[in-house]
């Protein structure tokens, strides 16, 4: 890893802080693997939620299921 320091003065610890976090990360750069379906939640906001459709008086129907 190569790490260069543009701007600045960091403190010793800032930059041991900095290098821990780039350390941590993962190494594979695969994305994770797809579960095949959306979690309940996703799924109940998609089925809950109607498409909005401007024009006169639609303020109205808003507010009915």
């Amino acid at each position: 890893m190569n790490l260069q320091i543009l701007k600045g003065d960091p403190t010793p610890e800032e930059l041991a802080a900095l290098v821990t976090v780039l350390a941590a990360r993962p190494t594979t750069s695969e994305p994770p693997a797809e579960t095949g379906r959306a979690s309940n939640w996703a799924t109940y906001w998609r089925n809950a939620r109607q498409p909005f459709h401007p024009g006169p008086g639609q303020w109205r129907a808003s507010a009915h299921p």
